[in-house]
This record gives C-alpha cells, sequence and structure tokens, in this order.
C-alpha cells in the first residue's frame, strides 16, 4: 500500500528489477509506489549495484530502533526559509543523491553534491555538511576532494580560517570543458594507432573513426559550453537577482539561441 512501508518482499522485488536493468519509475510501477520511495530506498541501502533485500530490510529496521531510542541530530521538522516542507526537502535530496549514483557519483559524493545543492547559499563548510548529513568530518574531506577533482566543487576561504564548499554555474561550465578534454589522450592515442596498425585496414579504421567521432563530439561539446556560459552571463550578470535591471525580467535570449 502506498504511503506504509517497504516489506522485505517488495525490497526482493527491487532486488530483482535493478538485476534486470528496470528503471526506478518501472520498478515504483510494478510495485505501485511513488518512484521517489524506490529512489530513497535504494540510495539508503547500497546504490544499484550494491542493493540486496535482506541486508535493505534488516538495516531499516534497525534505523528505526535507533530513532526511537535518540532523537536525530539534524530534525527533518525543523523550519526552512520560504516555507519549504522540511519533509519534502529532505525527500528531494535523497532522490538527486540517486539520480547523481546513477550518473556515476559514489554515494558519499552524491550526497554532499546534492546538500550543496539544495540550499540557497550553495555553499557549506566542513562541519556543516557533516552536521545536515550526519557522517563525519573525513567522509566529508573524502567527497570533497572526489568532488574538486571533478571540477565539481571548489574551495573558498570563509571568515575566520573556515573554508566554504560551493557549487555554482560556473562548475558546470569547467566540467563541461573537462569532460571534452578527457576525450583529448584517446583521439591522440587512437591516431597513433592508425600508423602503427596500418591505414586503410580494419584496425586502423575502427580506431580513426573513433577518434574523428570523439574529436568532433569534443569540438561540439566545448562550442556548447561557451554559448551556454555567454549566454547564462547574458541573462544574470547585470543584476544580483539575475533581472535586467528595468522591468525586472530576464533579458531575451540571443537570435539563435
Amino acid at each position: 500500500m502506498p504511503g506504509a512501508r517497504l516489506t522485505q518482499r517488495e525490497r526482493q522485488q527491487i532486488a530483482d528489477g535493478l538485476a534486470d536493468g528496470l528503471a526506478y519509475a518501472e520498478i515504483a510501477r510494478r510495485l505501485d509506489r511513488p518512484t521517489s520511495t524506490v529512489t530513497r530506498e535504494v540510495t539508503r541501502n547500497g546504490g544499484p549495484v550494491g542493493y540486496r533485500a535482506d541486508l535493505a530490510h534488516r538495516a531499516t529496521r534497525q534505523r528505526t530502533q535507533q530513532r526511537g531510542q535518540t532523537p536525530p541530530r539534524n530534525s527533518r521538522t525543523d523550519p526552512l526559509p520560504y516555507g519549504r516542507a522540511p519533509e519534502a526537502v529532505y525527500d528531494y535530496q535523497e532522490t538527486l543523491t540517486g539520480v547523481l549514483m546513477v550518473s556515476g557519483l559514489p554515494k558519499m559524493m552524491a550526497r554532499v553534491l546534492s546538500c550543496l545543492f539544495t540550499t540557497d547559499s550553495g555553499s557549506l563548510t566542513a562541519a556543516e555538511l557533516a552536521q545536515r548529513l550526519q557522517v563525519s568530518p573525513a567522509s566529508v574531506s573524502k567527497a570533497i576532494t572526489f568532488l574538486e577533482s571533478q571540477d565539481l566543487v571548489r574551495r573558498e576561504r570563509g571568515e575566520g580560517r573556515r573554508e566554504r564548499y560551493v557549487v555554482d554555474d560556473d562548475l558546470w561550465y569547467q566540467s563541461m570543458r573537462r569532460s571534452a578534454r578527457a576525450n583529448d589522450q584517446f583521439i591522440e592515442t587512437a591516431r597513433r594507432g592508425v600508423g602503427v596498425l596500418g591505414r586503410g585496414t580494419p584496425a586502423a579504421t575502427r580506431l580513426e573513426n573513433a577518434a574523428r567521432f570523439l574529436d568532433f563530439v569534443s569540438e561540439g561539446l566545448l562550442h556548447a559550453a561557451e554559448q551556454g556560459r555567454e549566454v547564462l552571463h547574458t541573462r544574470t550578470g547585470t543584476t544580483r537577482n539575475g533581472t535586467d535591471g528595468t522591468d525586472g525580467t530576464a533579458p531575451p535570449l540571443p537570435n539563435g539561441s
């Protein structure tokens, strides 16, 4: 029944669905559950690769018992700005974490990034992240180091000696550039292989086609990133609230965009 706790049988159906490569939405449809319920369940219990029905069921019972014994350090019922519903925000963070994990991020890195994205400031200290996620500072530090290496987070000096970890629009631009440039080494190596294997041979042709394809896609990605950044900065760069400073509306997109 939607709204009730997942049963062990339902968790086994989730595990079977994951093993069959089904999307969360399809698994949820078969269970007659919201997609967010399945996403949250998988995210909390090892992700799409590590999910095990029996372990998930046992872990959920343990968490329920612990919640009955000690109050959570970061209550979901605390008031939030703009009249947001705490439980709805928490559920959304769990859903976003699951999406980021599906895209390839490890669980803790996905949780940290999700937490940063859902703050109005777009920045938090290590202590704030540890408190919100209820994890150790060491876990936060490891996640931040990884996210920095992927150009998904940057550090800024805050008040005193505290560092703040930031996500903003420019990080997407930098991440896109990094993604495009990550193909360069393969492209160069593939073209070197054409000479070794003999131009015109099946193996050399395969490598040459791969290099040409990736080179074309990378150039297109870089161009799109530059164009997107220009449009974004044109629309938000004139005032801090994202308007053009005249009638309260954003300026129009350039022709052809």
